[in-house]
């Protein structure tokens, strides 16, 4: 009887992620270099929000006068850096997770060479992730700054808004390195900010409260992320907590976590072919 060798089956690309500690000497590494470009780097993540904050809050600040939030009036220079701050830490995490990551893994080969050590692939995507997210911590922070030196707000719940600025830089990283996976080139990069990111700034709630939006629109407005991510972090700014955090949190938890799974299996698919 003849024998007949049968191929073992390939692990599928949708399996649960293989984590490990080896993510941190990948992050390290992206720390070291962006060390030497840390001065550039702060500059051109904060300069556009800031530019943003003065040209709106102060100029049609003076027009516009103070909105109404949660039954409060404030002015529209808090409600608008409440909402800038967060759209900061998503453009952060954004542009670090497509075309640093793009560069590190297409064109530099970086991640070939990584992955020569006792390194996995798995590994690499999560320190992006996380790398990513740090980003959009470091660039929030000093936004941040800059806001309670012009006297924005002195809350002292705004030390709160630190883990959910993080929190969302991870979901926007792992969100962008799906179509790190998929993009062939940077030029691929224009339909996330065209399509995805350019209309949730303007439907959740970052210009203009969303009490504005026609009734169908703010339905699926309640559900984006940088939507809760804003629903978080403006209440700090005006010495008050969310009203609905855990439902918040749990969105953008769930952005993470299916960005991420489903990042990781394009990954995968990726190099293996």
């Amino acid at each position: 009887m003849t024998a007949y060798f049968v191929p073992p089956t390939p692990p599928s690309d949708w399996r649960a992620p293989a984590l490990s500690l080896r993510w941190w000497p990948v992050f390290l590494r992206n720390l070291l270099v962006w060390k030497k470009l840390v001065l550039p780097s702060l500059i051109g993540n904060i300069a556009e929000p800031l530019i943003w904050l003065v040209a709106f809050g102060y100029g049609m600040g003076m027009l516009v006068g103070r909105v109404q939030v949660q039954g409060e009036q404030v002015p529209y220079i808090l409600f608008l850096a409440s909402g800038s701050i967060c759209m900061s830490a998503m453009n952060a995490a954004s542009f670090e997770a497509l075309y640093s990551a793009f560069s590190r893994m297409h064109v530099q080969k970086t991640w070939d060479g990584i992955m020569n050590a006792p390194v996995s692939l798995d590994d690499i995507v999560m320190a992006e992730m996380l790398w990513a997210g740090f980003k959009a911590l470091f660039t929030a922070t000093a936004i941040l700054g800059v806001m309670l030196a012009l006297n924005i707000s002195h809350s002292p719940k705004l030390v709160a808004a630190w883990p959910v600025l993080f929190a969302t830089g991870i979901a926007f990283s792992c969100i962008a390195l799906i179509f790190n996976a998929l993009a062939q080139g940077y030029d691929f990069f224009t339909y996330y900010f065209t399509l995805f990111l350019t209309p949730m700034m303007f439907l959740s709630g970052v210009f203009f409260p969303r009490e504005q939006l026609p009734g169908p629109v703010r339905a699926v407005s309640d559900w984006l992320p940088l939507t809760n991510a804003v629903e978080l972090v403006r209440p700090m700014f005006m010495d008050r907590w969310p009203e609905h955090p855990v439902r918040n949190l749990l969105v953008l938890a769930a952005y993470a976590v299916a960005a991420y799974w489903t990042a990781l299996a394009l990954t995968r698919r990726r190099f293996a072919n």
